[in-house]
């Protein structure tokens, strides 16, 4: 039974929960720059092949046997783990809410290989959510090696899933972000102290491996002039239309894919076959897309030119990201996010008389805000990008159109997408009263109705156990005449086959003008 010793006990520990944040952010580090490298050079072999294969129909035929056998073997590797399908992100967020769990070591070695040959065969794919879910999985191990209790395996697979982001992206302070603002969706002294460490020593290596600058480097940007930012107020509705439509597709994804004559698993096969005249045609638009991002501005697209390459970018993402491959949408969305942040201002340059200097500035707002609508995370989405391009002059833009973007999202009903792919994973899960308890996290935020009240005064659900709360840095053990206040963190016990649907209960209880 966990009691008033073990919650000390985790009070007490900082340093040593530090200490194994460094170890998994290291291990993370280390195999997720190892798979970045992988892609890299498999990418660029592929990009070589189809420049000169293009009038070669004997190796063009050679490699559509090829890849027929890549898609095979990855479809193989799907099936005997299903759990390294699509990005990875939704099976994470399973796992810390107890309604996932696989063994980890099959995880790791599969959707490292299935997402490598996925990613580095050029499919419309990226290399974000797969590092995530690699990080997580090493968490797990370590945790598992060591045979941890369960509150500090979840730290463990969060600091994982941390380190995962900052090394696939260099961005150790949005990978933190991600866990708190996207994963668990609360704020935890000792996650984000673990997860923090975790994600600037998979951050270090990943700099030492791949240089100082950013992934993004789009050159010096300027100052937007305040006279042009009704623009971005416009933008930001533009993009969260665009991005409402995106979730739209993307969730319907099954539904399409389910009248294809192949086993699930075998849905590869399609993507792996429809790269390959994009390739011969435009073999440098293949990938996740980070090198269209970098020449975006630089090569002067026209109208129609980005137009038919928004079209060609968000047809076939969703063709490779439905078909199941071991694979993210991060660096996707990034990428069409910043095709129509480069259209919106070539339009306004022609319409409006925007000076051209400052297409750049739209390019960089227009990832932000297409991220932070589909993901519904704003916060990570503003520092991801500011990490990404090396630069804090669109700060204020970034978070104007993620503010009006993410608005219209959220009237047009749409949820956070990592979300709502958990829900359609778990959707024909049975749940089960498992014996086993679990400790939860709930704050009490500034607007809650609980600041000020005693624990005696609130109607509680019944299958819970309020046991403390956590007032900064002290434990308070709770009774009836209690006082909760804003800032607090409730320590509630509960079945692990109930935590996750109870804290959605009390989330809308306590937070009801939300």
């Amino acid at each position: 039974m966990m009691g008033r010793d073990e919650l000390q006990f985790i009070d007490r520990t900082r340093l040593v929960f530090v200490g194994k944040g460094i170890l998994v952010g290291g291990l993370t580090g280390i195999v997720v720059s190892l798979f970045r490298l992988l892609i890299e050079h498999f990418s660029d072999f592929i990009v070589t092949f189809y420049e000169s294969s293009q009038h070669q129909p004997v190796r063009i035929a050679l490699w559509t046997m090829l890849s027929i056998g890549m898609a095979l073997f990855v479809g193989w590797l799907i099936k005997s783990e299903p759990n390294i399908k699509g990005s990875g992100i939704p099976q994470v967020e399973g796992q810390l809410q107890d309604e996932i769990d696989y063994p980890w070591f099959s995880v790791l070695w599969k959707k490292f290989v299935g997402g490598a040959l996925s990613v580095g065969a050029g499919l419309f794919l990226g290399r974000e959510g797969p590092s995530i879910q690699l990080g997580a999985t090493i968490g797990q191990g370590v945790a598992d090696t060591q045979k941890v209790p369960k509150f500090e395996r979840k730290i463990l697979i969060s600091s994982g899933a941390s380190a995962g982001l900052a090394a696939a992206f260099n961005a150790p302070i949005a990978g933190l972000l991600f866990v708190i603002e996207e994963v668990h969706h609360t704020f935890s002294p000792l996650v984000w102290l673990t997860s923090f460490a975790s994600a600037l020593t998979a951050n270090f290596i990943s700099l030492y491996v791949f240089g100082l600058q950013p992934v993004l480097y789009l050159g010096s940007l300027q100052d937007v002039p305040l006279s042009y930012y009704w623009l971005f107020i416009l933008f930001g509705l533009v993009l969260g239309l665009f991005a409402r439509f995106y979730q739209y597709v993307l969730l319907g994804l099954p539904r399409l894919f389910r009248h294809l004559p192949l086993p699930s698993y075998f849905h590869g096969i399609l993507p792996f076959l429809l790269v390959i005249p994009i390739g011969l045609f435009f073999p440098h638009i293949l990938g996740g897309g980070n090198q269209i991002i970098t020449s975006l501005e630089q090569d002067n697209y026209g109208i129609a030119l980005l137009v038919g390459l928004f079209a060609l970018r968000f047809i076939f993402s969703m063709i490779s990201y439905g078909s199941s491959l071991p694979g993210g949408i991060f660096l996707p969305i990034l990428t069409l996010g910043a095709i129509l942040g480069c259209l919106f201002a070539t339009i306004a340059v022609q319409v409006f008389g925007l000076d051209p200097v400052y297409i750049r500035n739209f390019i960089i707002v227009g990832m932000a805000g297409y991220f932070a609508a589909i993901g519904k995370a704003p916060l990570t989405a503003i520092i991801l990008i500011t990490e990404m391009v090396g630069s804090l002059h669109h700060l204020m833009a970034t978070g104007l159109v993620s503010l009006v973007a993410y608005l219209v999202v959220d009237s047009l009903g749409g949820s956070p997408i990592y979300e709502s792919l958990l829900e359609r994973l778990l959707k024909n899960k049975s749940k089960r009263i498992t014996g086993k308890r679990q400790l939860i996290e709930i704050p009490i935020t500034a607007e809650s109705i609980l600041d000020g009240i005693a624990v005696r005064d609130f109607q509680w659900p019944k299958n819970m156990l309020l046991i403390s709360l956590q007032r900064g840095t002290q434990v308070i053990l709770t009774h009836g005449e209690t006082i909760m206040r804003a800032g607090d963190i409730l320590l509630i016990m509960a079945d692990s086959s109930e935590a996750n649907e109870l804290k959605k209960t009390l989330a809308v209880q306590i937070n009801p003008i939300i």
